[in-house]
């Protein structure tokens, strides 16, 4: 597949998946605006190359320019990505809507549940920009760690939306050897799938340090999809997404390294560790401690069975042994 190269992309998130985005773009031949509100991360991005709080380690390709300032942010802008957490999408929307061109293509790749609403980005969108960049969003999810694609290891992401032209657009500017686009028409499913797969991750990441093995860690992560689908169904979303890259390719990842914060998460809380203690040493955000609630409550209002979910949410909200994680995977 040929790329559509250079065009101009502001990205919004300058953290661990949003620099990895960034740096894989411009090594595409793409101008990027990295959005930060960090005037630290600014000035390194901009005189040294470098973002001093995410994948430090790494010098980034001149193309990328950091800026503090959205509307020069957006200026004559081809892309629009979106890599903030999920609970700060419905802050940041209504300051961006005044800036958003009809001609611009629009990338959401952002996982998680909102806590105050149990909404999806998807649904945060129609409610703060208008139910017309829900349909033309594009939804970007899948198997796809910041510190390996930044590093070109080979990854393949899915991507989906109801908007046919938006999907190929964006497949031909961000697809490459080495960094796989794959197309997808259920937009809810990739959401729901790349959201509850950090819960599921809390709990195999605390087997593990656990030491219950590969068996249990196996059970899991096969009991976790299940839940998975019982859930993206309920909301709509198609079975058959949660069998592709953005549901198990994705689960199986997030489930099985030490690279995944909510992995994390869930080890170092079966360490002893106190999760405050643990979310301060992550230095970012580990979306499935937040998920973890709001999924709990969706799970009750639609009557659905939710074991893994509510094994991780009586750990994290109701001081539940850390053992009892293990509990769903033998009932």
């Amino acid at each position: 597949m040929q790329t559509t190269k250079n065009k101009k992309i502001c990205i919004l998130g300058s953290g661990n998946f949003g620099t990895s985005l960034a740096q894989h773009l411009a090594n595409l031949g793409h101008k990027i605006t990295l959005w930060t509100r960090s005037e630290e991360i600014l000035t390194s991005i901009n005189q040294k190359n470098k973002n001093p709080k995410y994948l430090s380690n790494i010098s980034l390709h001149p193309n990328i320019k950091a800026s503090t300032e959205l509307k020069k942010s957006f200026a004559d802008i081809d892309i629009l990505l979106i890599a903030l957490p999920t609970q700060s999408l419905r802050s940041i929307c209504p300051q961006i809507k005044d800036h958003l061109k009809p001609n611009i293509q629009f990338v959401c790749a952002s996982k998680g549940i909102e806590l105050s609403t149990h909404k999806l980005p998807f649904d945060i969108i129609e409610e703060t920009l208008g139910s017309s960049w829900k349909q033309k969003a594009v939804y970007l999810s899948g198997p796809s760690f910041a510190v390996e694609v930044i590093n070109k290891t080979p990854t393949a992401v899915s991507i989906a939306s109801y908007d046919l032209h938006s999907l190929q657009q964006i497949q031909q500017s961000f697809h490459y050897s080495r960094f796989r686009v794959y197309k997808n028409y259920d937009p809810i499913g990739l959401e729901v799938a790349g959201a509850l797969k950090n819960v599921v991750a809390i709990a195999a990441g605390a087997c593990t340090g656990l030491g219950f093995g590969s068996n249990s860690l196996a059970a899991l992560i096969t009991r976790g999809l299940s839940e998975i689908m019982r859930i993206g169904v309920a909301l709509g979303a198609e079975a058959k997404t949660f069998l592709g890259l953005g549901g198990v390719g994705d689960l199986f990842l997030t489930c099985s390294s030490q690279k995944s914060r909510n992995f994390q998460v869930g080890y170092n809380l079966a360490q002893g560790e106190s999760l405050e203690i643990i979310q301060k040493k992550l230095g970012s955000t580990a979306e499935g401690v937040a998920t973890t609630k709001a999924a709990r409550d969706i799970c009750i209002k639609l009557n659905i069975r939710h074991a893994v979910i509510k094994s991780v949410y009586s750990v994290l909200y109701e001081n539940c042994p850390i053992a009892g994680i293990a509990n769903p995977m033998f009932k």
